[in-house]
């Protein structure tokens, strides 16, 4: 059993790995910096630039009784176009997916490293593992890219009267979220290659 213990040394790293993985999914699930609209008229939006995300969409304004204005955007609203909504599901399914990978990949690395007789339910912990983190990968890599090529098609969304968002910003950009869910996708499928090698 020393054996495998010297063996599983990258297994503990793609451990690691995964979970600041799914700590950055969850901040990307949470953070509201997916588009940075930027208008020109800064009457009401006075910093000149709103950030839309998955959640809600805000904005700084001296005008407004709030000083961060935010509304928020559901699943079900219909203004919003489909990358926002499948984004919200894919993203919470990542969220509980890379938790279980989590999960597993503890139970394998223990596996591992404190004596277990019956090393068919440690090889497959680790297939489990692996593919809970390729899988977790795959689902916040796919909301992320779309998301992406939304902005950089410099599409709109038809937000109601009540957001107090232009029709159009005057130009957009990839926010912060979008940035960090896409290195967290890539650790993440590192961590599950690293898995399935053991």
């Amino acid at each position: 059993m020393i054996y495998l213990a010297h063996t599983a040394h990258c297994q503990f790293l793609g451990l690691v790995f995964g979970f600041l993985a799914w700590l950055f999914i969850v901040t990307t699930t949470g953070i509201n910096e997916w588009r940075l609209w930027y208008v020109d008229d800064m009457s009401v939006i006075t910093s000149g630039v709103a950030w839309v995300g998955i959640w809600k969409a805000c904005f700084y304004s001296h005008v407004l009784p709030e000083a961060e204005y935010c509304r928020s955007i559901g699943v079900s609203d219909s203004f919003v176009p489909a990358e926002i909504p499948s984004a919200q599901v894919l993203m919470m399914l990542a969220v509980i997916t890379g938790l279980l990978g989590n999960v597993s990949a503890a139970v394998a690395v223990r596996f591992a490293y404190f004596s277990v007789e019956d090393r068919r339910n440690m090889r497959l912990s680790f297939m489990v593992a692996g593919a809970l983190y390729s899988v977790t990968a795959m689902l916040s890599l796919v909301p992320l890219v779309w998301n992406m090529a939304s902005v950089l098609n410099n599409s709109t969304i038809d937000f109601p009267p009540e957001f107090n968002l232009p029709v159009a910003p005057v130009r957009q950009s990839v926010g912060a979220a979008i940035g960090m869910g896409m290195f967290a996708s890539i650790l993440m499928l590192i961590s599950g290659v690293i898995f399935f090698c053991y």
